[in-house]
């Protein structure tokens, strides 16, 4: 509730304002590297959905650099080394939609997502009402994770 009443961003790419914000917890960046950080998803799917996020605004992985490509899937490997040892994670769903007709919810700056997934792990809220249930807080996961990815 705190978070569906809270105030909204101004305009802007939410991606680049996070990792300037000079805040990190407030902004969920959990790790941040030369090209590219982890923040954790402000409407996760599950509890420690994280994104992997280049820092230079591009949409599309054709407009990428091959190091910026590389840095996303060691953003990601770093992401999954994590979610297993804090979550036990059994599994990941490691993609992203480039483009809104794909999905992408922030279609203009490139990020990959990083799902952590345990067997039997969907109910019937997500799929009858498209409800997630996430047992624990932002704030929480936020805390659980930070010192498995370092700074």
């Amino acid at each position: 509730m705190a978070y569906v009443a809270g105030a909204r961003a101004p305009g802007g790419c939410v991606l680049c304002s996070a990792p300037a914000a000079g805040d990190d917890r407030t902004q969920l960046v959990l790790h941040r590297s030369a090209l590219g950080y982890l923040i954790l998803n402000a409407y996760p799917y599950a509890s420690g959905h994280l994104m992997a996020v280049l820092y230079r605004h591009v949409s599309t992985l054709a407009e990428a650099t091959a190091d910026e490509r590389a840095e996303l899937m060691t953003l990601a490997a770093l992401a999954t080394t994590a979610l297993g040892a804090e979550y036990g994670a059994e599994a990941f769903n490691v993609g992203l939609n480039q483009g809104r007709a794909a999905g992408a919810g922030i279609a203009d700056h490139l990020h990959l997502h990083v799902v952590p997934r345990w067997g039997g792990d969907a109910n019937f809220m997500a799929v009858i009402g498209e409800v997630r249930v996430l047992p624990e807080t932002l704030s929480t996961t936020y805390d659980r994770l930070k010192g498995r990815v370092g700074g």
